[in-house]
């Protein structure tokens, strides 16, 4: 199991204070990659500079994705570069992985047998192993999650996380998405002016 998977389970699981925004959740799966392969020796940070090293051997196809992803060439990208260019569309990309795996389940209406519900987690040991390092509260998981608006933990809250460069990425999460949420409400604020001088207002 990957962080990046354990939190999409979460983010299905757990009832979030406010509904997960794609855009948000696809940042923080972003940076829940680069974490892995910052703990699995694929990559370190020179500064905020992500410098790959050997080509990480995993059975997660979506990790080796990120892994040859990568910029390999100098000069590197930025921790910032790579959340919004791996980030792009990757929330749905884990949905659609969950899907051909059998971890989502289509929930049949009961008084109306052929006709599906609404996708649900599949009972899995994936999942459960997810629920445990949620239940857990281990440190990055909880993070990420709180980024998202999952848990009771607020955003910036590092405290458990001994890495510095996992510090790092985490803290980048944060500011993008600060970011992201400071587009949306510049397109609203764009959205509801030009609705005004539709209106004659």
């Amino acid at each position: 199991m990957t962080t990046a998977r354990d939190l999409t389970f979460t983010a299905m699981d757990v009832s979030p204070s406010r509904p997960v925004e794609q855009g948000d959740l696809s940042l923080a799966l972003a940076g829940a990659e680069l974490i892995d392969l910052l703990t699995g020796e694929a990559v370190t940070l020179e500064d905020d500079l992500i410098v790959p090293g050997m080509r990480v051997a995993t059975a997660d196809r979506l990790l080796g994705q990120a892994d040859e992803a990568l910029v390999r060439e100098r000069p590197h990208e930025s921790v910032e570069d790579w959340l919004w260019r791996r980030g792009r569309g990757l929330a749905s990309a884990y949905v659609a992985a969950f899907e051909k795996e059998g971890q989502l389940a289509r929930q049949r209406h009961r008084w109306l047998p052929f006709r599906e519900g609404r996708t649900e987690l599949a009972d899995s040991p994936d999942r459960h192993a997810a629920a445990q390092r949620w239940a857990s509260r281990e440190p990055v998981l909880v993070a990420l999650a709180a980024a998202v608006g999952i848990g009771e933990k607020t955003t910036g809250d590092t405290s458990g996380v001994e890495n510095a460069d996992v510090e790092t990425v985490l803290a980048t999460v944060d500011d993008a998405l600060l970011e992201l949420e400071a587009v949306r409400q510049r397109r609203a604020i764009e959205k509801a002016a030009f609705d005004n001088v539709w209106r004659g207002e």
